[in-house]
């Protein structure tokens, strides 16, 4: 049993890009072992991934068990056959080369993520029943204290600008961090109230879904 605050956590977002790597083989199991030739990656590299597996692409992972010609992902689960079929989940990766902090948070809201069910019954039921279906989209918005001469700033606006996914990093006291790969946007006005900071919101809608680590690399 354990409880932790967030205080302290930090918010990074993506900021340079290494070149695609190909990905020629991509195994089901946990984690998934990924075959690249020369892919120059290392133990605790962070990527943005590209798959034909629906549920893994455009996820963000860790690199672990790096070696000649073959890298693992980290937390990333594809022994199940149904969602991960076999051969099919070929694609390539792209390392995220450089972060830049997001300072001055203000405030955090998270929206999305709740389950859906399909409610149904038999002409013999008395009551009804309930099947699990998909999630709703998550995203999540970050309020900021306004100040243009920030390094994020130029980054956050590309990102909005371009409408590419982008890989954010939030690290959490203890070591342990969260890695979402998702669109970015942000506000283009800070807002303006007598006596209250001037802020933006900087929305970060999923591609994928997060990958949670427990501990530093």
């Amino acid at each position: 049993m354990g409880f932790r605050l967030p205080n302290g956590a930090t918010l990074e977002i993506a900021a340079t890009y290494g070149a695609a790597i190909p990905v020629t083989a991509l195994s089901n199991a946990n984690p998934a072992v990924a075959t690249a030739a020369a892919h120059g990656l290392t133990d605790g590299d962070i990527i943005a991934v590209t798959s034909g597996w629906t549920r893994l692409n455009n996820r963000a992972a860790r690199v672990a068990d790096s070696d000649t010609g073959t890298f693992a992902l980290e937390n990333i689960n594809t022994s199940n056959l149904q969602p991960y079929p076999a051969g099919s989940g070929v694609g390539s990766v792209r390392e995220v080369t450089g972060f830049v902090e997001i300072p001055q948070i203000t405030d955090v809201n998270t929206s999305g993520g709740d389950q859906q069910f399909l409610t149904f019954g038999f002409l013999a039921d008395d009551d009804d029943r309930q099947i699990p279906t998909t999630k709703n989209p998550i995203s999540m918005a970050f309020t900021v204290a306004d100040d243009p001469e920030l390094p994020f700033v130029a980054v956050v606006e590309a990102a909005d600008e371009d409408k590419a996914i982008r890989v954010l990093r939030l690290n959490l006291p203890g070591g342990s961090s969260i890695i979402y790969n998702g669109y970015v946007t942000i506000t283009a006005t800070p807002t303006l109230g007598r006596n209250n900071l001037m802020t933006r919101v900087i929305t970060l809608s999923l591609a994928g879904r997060p990958t949670r680590y427990s501990t530093v690399v």
